[in-house]
C-alpha cells in the first residue's frame, strides 16, 4: 500500500473573514500589525491601552507600547512596565504624565501606578458584551459552519509535515508510541487553527531484518484466519515465537536475513506476504487512531524510501569530504559541533537509520515543498536527531533550517492494573472498564446515557490524555491508575464532568430558552466579579492557542482548561441560573455558561479530546 495523499480542503484551512466586528458605536482605535481584533477582541482593549500610554509619553508609538501591554498579575487586567521604554527622567514623573492626562472611555475604564508599573482596567460593560459576542459569532456564524473560536491566520499559506506516532510494523502498538501520538495529534490540530496546511504523516518501521524473521515464523506458524482477525496480534506471537526459537538454533537468524535480502532485492514471492502484513497491519492501525480521535493524512514507512536516494545522500557526504571510514564502516565527524560521530554505513554494507531519514527527508522535501517539517519524537533519541538535522544542513539544503525536532520525556511505570507489559489497546479497554463501573454507581444518571460504553471509553481515554500532556513535554511522568481516573483534582475525568454539567444547562432550564441574540441578552446584569473573572478568561483563549504554537506545549492549553473549569467551579452556586427570579439576569448567566462550555469544548478539541454532553 503505497503512501497516499490527497490534497483535501480539510487540510487546508481557508478561514474566512470573522463573522465578528467591533462595533462602530465604540470610540475608533488605530490599527496595530500583527494584531486582529475580529477574531481576539482583547488586541482591541491592549490598542486602547497602548493610545493611552503613546498619547501622553511622545515620541513612542501605538505599536511601541502594544508589544509591552502585558496580561496583569493577581486581579489586573493588563500592566505596562515603564522601564522597558527608556524614556529620560524619574519612572514616578513618567507615569504621573499618562495619570493626568488619561480620560476613561468605553474601552478602559482606570489606570493605577504602582512602582515601576501601571495597571489598566477594561471598562466591564464593554469587556463582558464583546468577548460573549465574539465567542458566540464565531461558534455558530462562521463561513465554515465549524467552531473557530481561537482560531487565526498565522500560517496561512504555509505548509507543515508533522511526523509522529511512527509505530512498528508486526509489533503491537506500545504505549512508547503513546506520547508520540498524543502530542502529534495536538501539534496537527493546533497548527490547522493557526491556518497552516498540514500534512500528518506516519512513518511505519515496516523494514528490516525482522521481516526476515517473521516471513520464516509465518511459514511454521501463521494462520490466515488470526492474520486476518488481529494482523497486529497474529504477527507479534510468531515474532515472540520465532525469536525465542532463534535463541536456540543460529540457523532461524540465517533463514532470516536470507528472506530480508531477497526482499531487499525486489523479489516478488518474498514481497508479496510482506505487503499484505502491511496494509492489514495499517488498517488496523487506521481503526485503534480512530478510537483515540487521532487521523493521518499519509502512512509511509522505512521501506518507501528508495536504495537510490539513499545512495545518492552517501555519495554527496563523499564528494564534499564529510565523511571517514573506520573499520569498513562510514562516518560523518561531527564532533566540532559537538555532535560526535554518526556512522552512515554499517561495516557489512547495510544502511543505518541515518541515512535513511536523510533520503527520506529529501524525498519529501521534493515532494512536498514544505515550509516546516516537525519529527515528535523521544528525548531519548535527542542525538541521533540533532546529528540527523547537521548533517542534511552540511549537505547544503536550504530547508534544513526548518526542520524541528519536538521531544518528550518517558512514560514511567505503564502496565495494567495486573502489572503485564502492556499494548495501547489493553490500557484503553482498562481504563474504559473502571470508568464504566463508576458511571454504574449512578443509575438514574446511567440510564440517561444512550451509548454507556462509548462514554466509558471517551472519559478513559480522556484520562489517558490529560495525564500524558498536563505537564511539560520534556518531563517524564509515572503512569497512575488512580490519579488518571479519579474526578478529584486536575484530571481528564474532571474535565470532561466540567464540559458535562455545562451542557446539561440547557436541558435544566428550556423556559429560558431560545437565548435572544447576543447583542440583546443584558450583560450588564452580570455584575459578580466571578463572572468578569470567566469572562475575560474566556477571552485570553485566543493568546493561549498562540503561545501553544510558540511553545509546541500543551500543558499550555490543558493549564487553560483547568482554570476554566475551576473559575466555573467556584461560581457555580452564586452565579446560579435555576432558581434565579429575573428572567434577564438568568439569560446573561446562561450565555455566560454556554459561552464557557463552547470555549472548553474547542480547548479539548484542540487537545484530540471528544467533549461528552452527557456522563
Amino acid at each position: 500500500m503505497a503512501s497516499t495523499f490527497a490534497e483535501s480542503s480539510s487540510n487546508k484551512p481557508t478561514l474566512a473573514p470573522s463573522p465578528f466586528k467591533v462595533p462602530a458605536d465604540l470610540p475608533a482605535l488605530p490599527e496595530v500589525a500583527g494584531t486582529d481584533p475580529t477574531r481576539c477582541v482583547l488586541d482591541s482593549f491592549r490598542i486602547a491601552i497602548a493610545k493611552v500610554v503613546a498619547d501622553a509619553l511622545e515620541p513612542l508609538t501605538v505599536e511601541q507600547v502594544y508589544q509591552g501591554v502585558d496580561y496583569g498579575k493577581k486581579g489586573e487586567d493588563f500592566t505596562v512596565a515603564l522601564p522597558r521604554f527608556k524614556l529620560p527622567g524619574k519612572v514616578d514623573e513618567i507615569a504621573k504624565k499618562v495619570i493626568e492626562k488619561f480620560q476613561p472611555d468605553e474601552w478602559v475604564e482606570s489606570v493605577t501606578h504602582d512602582r515601576a508599573f501601571l495597571h489598566f482596567r477594561c471598562r466591564t460593560s464593554t469587556l463582558m458584551r464583546l468577548i460573549l459576542d465574539q465567542i458566540h459569532a464565531l461558534t455558530y456564524d462562521t463561513a465554515s459552519k465549524q467552531p473557530e473560536y481561537g482560531a487565526n491566520y498565522l500560517g496561512e499559506g504555509k505548509r507543515v509535515i508533522i511526523e509522529y506516532s511512527s509505530p512498528n510494523i508486526a509489533k503491537s502498538f506500545h504505549v512508547g508510541h503513546l506520547r508520540s501520538t498524543i502530542i502529534g495529534a495536538f501539534l496537527a490540530n493546533l497548527y490547522k487553527a493557526c491556518g497552516w496546511e498540514v500534512i500528518s504523516m506516519n512513518y511505519l518501521g515496516d523494514w528490516g531484518t525482522q521481516f526476515g524473521l517473521i516471513a520464516v515464523g509465518f511459514e511454521k506458524y501463521g494462520s490466515q484466519e488470526a492474520l486476518e482477525k488481529d494482523a497486529i496480534q497474529h504477527l507479534f506471537e510468531i515474532y515472540v515465537k520465532i525469536n525465542a526459537e532463534a535463541e536456540k538454533d543460529p540457523s532461524i537468524r540465517e533463514q532470516a536475513a536470507a528472506w530480508f535480502k531477497r526482499m531487499e532485492d525486489g523479489d516478488e514471492e518474498a514481497l508479496k506476504n510482506w505487503r499484505v502484513w502491511r496494509e492489514l497491519s495499517v488498517n488496523k492501525y487506521a481503526q485503534e487512531y480512530d478510537g483515540l480521535n487521532v487521523h493521518f493524512d499519509v502512512y509511509t514507512g522505512e521501506s518507501e524510501v528508495p536504495q537510490e536516494s539513499m545512495d545518492t545522500a552517501l555519495k554527496q557526504l563523499q564528494e564534499l569530504n564529510l565523511i571517514e571510514e573506520d573499520n569498513g564502516a562510514l562516518r560523518v565527524n561531527l564532533e566540532k559541533y559537538k555532535l560526535g560521530k554518526a556512522v552512515v554505513r554499517k561495516r557489512d554494507g547495510t544502511s543505518i537509520y541515518l541515512t535513511r531519514d536523510i533520503g527520506g527527508a529529501v524525498n519529501r522535501y521534493n515532494k512536498y515543498k514544505f515550509d516546516k517539517m516537525i519529527y515528535v519524537i523521544s528525548a531519548q533519541q535527542d542525538m541521533h536527531v540533532a546529528q540527523f538535522f547537521k548533517v542534511l544542513e552540511l549537505m547544503g539544503y536550504d530547508w534544513a533550517k526548518s526542520l524541528e525536532h519536538v521531544n518528550y520525556g518517558l512514560v514511567l511505570g505503564m502496565s495494567t492494573r495486573k502489572g503485564t507489559v502492556v499494548f495501547l489497546d489493553q490500557i484503553i479497554r482498562e481504563a474504559a472498564a473502571v470508568m464504566h463501573e463508576q458511571m454504574r454507581k449512578n443509575e438514574d444518571k446511567y440510564n440517561a446515557i444512550e451509548n454507556p460504553e462509548y462514554v466509558a471509553r471517551e472519559i478513559g481515554i480522556t484520562g489517558i490524555k490529560i495525564q500524558d500532556m498536563a505537564a511539560k513535554r520534556i518531563n517524564n511522568y509515572n503512569f497512575n491508575w488512580d490519579r488518571m481516573l479519579s474526578f478529584e483534582g486536575d484530571t481528564g475525568p474532571y474535565l470532561q464532568y466540567a464540559h458535562v454539567r455545562l451542557s446539561s444547562i440547557e436541558r435544566k432550564n428550556p423556559e429560558l430558552l431560545p437565548l435572544p441574540a447576543p447583542a440583546q441578552l443584558r450583560t450588564e446584569l452580570l455584575t459578580e466579579p466571578q463572572a468578569r473573572e470567566i469572562v475575560f478568561l474566556l477571552g485570553t483563549y485566543p493568546d493561549v492557542v498562540k503561545t501553544a504554537l510558540k511553545t509546541h506545549e500543551p500543558s499550555g492549553i490543558v493549564t487553560f482548561a483547568f482554570r476554566l473549569s475551576h473559575a466555573i467551579s467556584s461560581a457555580w452556586e452564586t452565579i446560579i441560573v435555576k432558581g434565579e427570579q429575573d428572567k434577564d439576569k438568568a439569560r446573561a448567566r446562561m450565555a455566560l455558561y454556554l459561552a464557557a462550555r463552547d470555549v472548553l469544548g474547542a480547548a479539548l478539541r484542540l487537545l484530540s479530546i471528544r467533549p461528552l454532553e452527557r456522563m
